[in-house]
């Protein structure tokens, strides 16, 4: 495959989802994010909100954390009745992302997107993460809350996509050895984070 995808994993306040405009703006493609719900509903016939609503079962229940799921790539058919549930719903996000690796080269910010594509011989992964202050400094400077609520808001945030990564992945959101590149934001800065994935991109893949 001649195209090349770049997959952002990021703790909140890092920075992460800004890295991944800047990079997409200066590699001149597509970055996608939230836009995966809309291609897999869009896709599957299943409304949009069900997408968002497996999201948030996963944020608030309890028990499902300690649960995983890993992903295994089966799509269930209409006539099925599991074709909403949660699994089936992230399988066709997965099914979309997979697509995409294989038709444009782009940057993807989350959805497991390091995990689905880890066998993808064109996808770099990466992890972008910040000391708390950093984080709290950018949180802060996007949202009207105390510094209390804004440090509980970053800890609940982080907690959840641990968790939405152990789900459907079996495997630690933050271990490195989940990705090829780790960068912290706090002590690079964006355009440097910028740099350095475009770097290691052109090694890697020697282009």
């Amino acid at each position: 495959m001649e195209n090349v995808v770049i997959t952002i994993s990021r703790q909140y306040g890092s920075g992460g989802k800004t890295i991944a405009a800047m990079l997409a703006q200066k590699l001149g493609v597509n970055c996608y994010s939230r836009e995966i719900l809309k291609m897999a509903s869009e896709d599957s016939g299943i409304n949009e909100q069900l997408f968002g609503m497996s999201d948030e079962k996963i944020r608030h229940a309890r028990w499902l954390r300690t649960l995983n799921r890993p992903y295994e790539g089966e799509l269930l058919p209409p006539e099925d009745k599991e074709f909403v549930s949660d699994d089936n719903l992230f399988n066709y996000q997965a099914k979309v992302i997979k697509e995409l690796a294989q038709k444009e080269s782009c940057v993807i910010v989350g959805r497991c997107a390091s995990y689905i594509l880890k066998d993808y011989p064109n996808v770099l992964s990466v992890f972008v993460h910040a000391d708390e202050e950093f984080c709290l400094k950018c949180a802060m400077e996007r949202n009207s809350m105390s510094e209390k609520e804004m440090l509980r808001y970053i800890e609940r945030t982080d907690k959840y996509r641990s968790d939405y990564y152990f789900y459907h992945t079996g495997k630690k959101w933050a271990d490195a050895r989940n990705y090829d590149l780790c960068l912290n934001s706090g002590k690079l800065g964006f355009e440097k984070c910028v740099e350095e994935i475009e770097a290691y991109a052109k090694i890697r893949f020697d282009r």
